[in-house]
């Protein structure tokens, strides 16, 4: 008995260290500055809350909110329709469905920021591939600025949904399959056609799956950052700066952007914040799913 609970601790003490390690000790470092002055060297500044009232004062940091909340709004709301219809004509009986979602989902598996790299080719605005293809079909005079003030968010979303839209995808297609077949024949000999079928079958069925693929997309979507900081740096003139963008900045400081002076204290209050308002996000999608769900 002790030596099966010893092999238990010894097998288990890997993922224990890596969590305390790499999880919980750098949050508790990070927390510990909050109340500090402190710009990774010489000696820490007790400030008390400055750090907080100065995040109150820092319209910068609230852009990055809102910015935020666009970039999640507009990805979900054309990631989650477009991976459900997917996932339910890739979960037919058709040629060559593997293979369509071998493709789908293959984006999930490179990286952000290698991937970020080519579509800054693609949508480069005065040599960029998509520019010059346009204008050789005569549908643009002149380069487009897909990355200018107007269109970055947009350009930023469709790229993220491009990355994301394979991977829920296939997380639909694990729900569809455990839907019985018995329910779509029944449906189909009471002469129920292909939209009813979804929105009164096959969206219902899939509730509890639906409920988890949408919190993994909120909070996904709300700690993006990566394919931004790449493409625009938050820029031109903050429009793509988002929550987490702001926040590395604060802690690794980008030279060729605004914040370039590193600030571990006034870092770690910003964090802090950010993961109050992602926290408090997904406590109201909790709550809201719950009313849902005593309501039918």
């Amino acid at each position: 008995m002790h030596r099966n609970r010893a092999g238990a601790y010894l097998f288990s003490f890997p993922s224990f260290f890596l969590t305390v390690a790499l999880g919980i000790y750098p949050v508790v470092w990070a927390l510990r500055y909050m109340l500090y002055d402190y710009q990774g060297h010489g000696t820490p500044k007790f400030i008390g809350l400055e750090n907080f009232a100065r995040i109150l004062r820092d319209t910068e940091f609230w852009q990055s909110v809102v910015n935020t909340f666009i970039y999640a709004g507009g990805k979900l709301i054309i990631t989650l329709p477009l991976s459900l219809i997917l996932a339910v004509i890739l979960n037919r009986r058709l040629f060559g469905r593997q293979m369509w979602r071998a493709i789908y989902f293959l984006p999930t598996i490179f990286s952000a920021s290698v991937m970020s790299i080519v579509f800054y080719i693609i949508f480069n605005s005065y040599n960029g591939i998509l520019n010059q293809y346009l204008h050789k079909l005569n549908a643009i005079s002149g380069p487009f600025d897909w990355l200018g003030p107007s269109y970055a968010m947009l350009t930023i979303i469709i790229i993220a949904v491009w990355g994301a839209v394979g991977n829920y995808m296939l997380l639909f297609i694990a729900g569809l399959q455990s839907i019985p077949e018995d329910v779509y024949e029944a449906a189909s000999l009471d002469g129920v056609n292909a939209f009813q079928r979804l929105w009164y079958i096959t969206i219902p069925l899939l509730g509890p799956v639906l409920q988890m693929i949408v919190m993994l997309a909120i909070t996904t979507s709300l700690k993006g950052y990566e394919s931004i900081m790449v493409l625009t740096e938050g820029g031109p003139f903050g429009k793509t700066e988002v929550m987490y963008l702001y926040l590395y900045k604060l802690f690794f400081p980008i030279t060729t952007a605004h914040t370039s002076v590193q600030n571990i204290g006034y870092g770690s209050a910003v964090g802090f914040t950010t993961a109050l308002i992602v926290g408090l996000i997904t406590w109201l999608y909790f709550w809201m799913s719950r009313k849902l769900n005593n309501m039918y």
